[in-house]
């Protein structure tokens, strides 16, 4: 992916990431929770124009849940509510043990994608998420087995190194898809120098997918429309629409993504397309 495909105007996938695992309605009280608000959420940004929408499971008093029962309630109300978009899975996990891990890949169907963290991550003042490669492997071994697209989520430089470690390691489909993601803590420092090295350093035939975390979700979202890319918002990310005033929903951050690639000649990739760009 280059700026050659943004003035080819390959279609933009645009991901929403509705709930995270973290922040809850104290930081926003539109923030969707449980199973049903989930479900909704997704219909309503598959409206505006996302095709992927990334998920967590909550608990019913709204902290994080690895069990593959919640996962499952959450998909049959997104698949209740939403037409067509494509489920995918978080398997991240701060803290969590590493069995846990594993669960939100066995909901009965599987995802089409779950997201896979390519390294070791601090975010918080007593939690790090260790994703050594022994779990790394495991976890993408179960989603081969099951037809699960990785989502490789790059944090840092590190982690595009370990990319290439796991390519060397395991045979991955085609096209390898990589998430770079620019915030505090061991994320890459959000900088757009930072991101075209990046992208720079992808392996070749990758795609890629951008994340800025906060204030940095905007920009970064045009940047990688800009060059070629794929974008992911959502109040998982940001729960601000701008500076002082809290987002109403995640499709009103959707829908601003989309103008932005609208205004700058990139078409909305529908489902159908995503799923055809992805390999899926």
């Amino acid at each position: 992916m280059s700026y050659e495909a943004f003035l080819a105007n390959e279609p933009v996938i645009v991901t929403a990431a509705l709930t995270g695992g973290v922040h809850g309605k104290e930081a926003n009280p539109n923030i969707p929770e449980t199973p049903e608000e989930i479900g909704r959420a997704a219909a309503e940004v598959e409206e505006a124009g996302a095709s992927v929408v990334h998920l967590h499971a909550r608990r019913p008093n709204g902290e994080r849940s690895f069990e593959t029962e919640r996962f499952q309630e959450v998909d049959d109300a997104v698949r209740r509510h939403a037409d067509d978009v494509i489920v995918q899975h978080s398997t991240g996990g701060t803290g969590a043990p590493a069995d846990v891990r594993h669960l939100a890949l066995r909901t009965d169907p599987p995802p089409e994608m779950a997201s896979l963290d390519m390294g070791p991550l601090n975010r918080y003042d007593h939690l790090t998420g260790e994703n050594t490669r022994a779990l790394v492997d495991s976890l993408h071994a179960e989603m081969v087995e099951r037809g699960i697209k990785p989502e490789l989520e790059v944090f840092n430089d590190g982690h595009l190194n370990e990319v290439y470690g796991l390519l060397e390691r395991r045979e991955l489909a085609d096209p390898v898809y990589a998430t770079l993601i620019f915030g505090p803590g061991t994320l890459s420092r959000p900088r757009p120098r930072n991101l075209l090295n990046a992208i720079d350093s992808l392996p070749d035939g990758a795609t890629f997918n951008t994340i800025g975390f906060g204030r940095h979700q905007l920009p970064f979202a045009t940047l990688g429309i800009l060059f070629g890319g794929h974008v992911r918002v959502g109040l998982e990310d940001n729960v601000y629409y701008r500076r002082g005033e809290l987002a109403e929903s995640n499709a009103q951050l959707v829908e601003r993504v989309v103008r932005v690639a609208d205004e700058l000649g990139r078409e909305i990739a529908s489902p159908s397309q995503a799923r055809d760009i992805l390999g899926l």
